[in-house]
């Protein structure tokens, strides 16, 4: 079995060498959240075996009474049993570092990236609920903790021991929703619910402050009713000690602040955009293919011309 340290520098190497393939990628989403969502499927969360294919099976469509056998992406996180956790990613614009995880930890095969934002393909850009790893629809962002504290009252009320985890980004507390579900949630007591939010200050037009400040995020969690727990989202032993804060009667929310350029400091030179990197000219992509591959431990990637 890999160790998460492990998990997270594959997911850096197979989304580097997909951008390079494809022209370009969420390479710094890869930087920032690399290590939570390794920590979440590696060990944090307990996940039943995938119950659906290792290669994705195309779009199929969606629920309708002419189509009974629709089923959402969830089968790659395990079965829906009581016992076991459920895991909602909010930001669904990681979907790529997701399968990326996916793969590494046995639970999708390689081949599923080369159906990436395909045409008839379930592995979407923007996961949807039908894509590998996703329950539900999660754009428009701030709905993720929402939907994941309905649930996690759900379960809590059927007696079922499962959790409920939310992976969020920093830019959904720019959103009133979120607010309301933390509130709802500390409100009624549901404490089957935790989350981990990427704080790495950058969203699609810039540097979050840019766009909307948003001030002290810990201290508003507090206030909302949250048990809250700042850690070095790169520092796996901190982010096993803060799941081990107690929280009962409220939820607990882990602000994992990150580095949108961790383990790919070649991409300082593109900040504060850094939302979706696109290469400016092929002489931009060959300077970074050499320069990160060299930071990952990895040959340049031969992308062709």
């Amino acid at each position: 079995m890999k160790t998460t340290e492990e998990v997270a520098l594959g997911i850096r190497r197979r989304v580097f060498e997909h951008s390079m393939r494809n022209n370009g990628g969420y390479l710094s989403q890869a930087c920032s959240a690399a290590e939570q969502l390794a920590f979440l499927y590696n060990e944090a969360l307990n996940l039943g075996q995938p119950t659906l294919p290792m290669i994705p099976r195309p779009f199929s469509g969606v629920p309708s009474a002419d189509n009974p056998d629709y089923v959402t992406g969830a089968g790659y996180n395990g079965p829906f049993e009581p016992h076991y956790d459920r895991l909602f990613i909010a930001p669904a614009h990681y979907a790529l570092v997701a399968y990326a995880t996916l793969i590494e930890v046995g639970r999708m095969a390689p081949e599923g990236l080369e159906m990436f934002n395909k045409d008839g393909s379930s592995v979407e850009m923007i996961g949807a609920e039908h894509s590998p790893g996703m329950e539900v629809h999660n754009g428009t962002l701030g709905i993720g903790l929402s939907t994941g504290a309905g649930l996690a009252w759900g379960r809590k009320r059927r007696g079922e021991t499962g959790e409920v985890c939310v992976f969020m980004s920093d830019g959904e507390v720019q959103e009133g929703q979120t607010w309301e579900a933390v509130q709802a949630a500390a409100h009624h007591g549901i404490d089957n619910l935790w989350a981990i939010m990427d704080v790495n200050r950058q969203q699609c037009d810039g540097a979050m402050d840019s766009v909307m400040e948003v001030g002290d995020i810990a201290t508003k969690l507090r206030n909302f009713g949250a048990v809250v727990v700042e850690i070095d989202a790169h520092d796996i032993g901190a982010m096993r000690q803060a799941k081990a804060e107690p929280h009962e009667g409220r939820p607990l929310i882990m602000l994992a602040h990150s580095s949108p350029t961790k383990g790919m400091e070649f991409l300082q030179q593109r900040f504060p955009r850094l939302h979706y990197v696109r290469f400016k000219s092929e002489q931009e992509r060959a300077d970074m293919n050499h320069a990160i591959a060299a930071e990952l431990g990895i040959d340049p990637i031969n992308y062709g011309q």
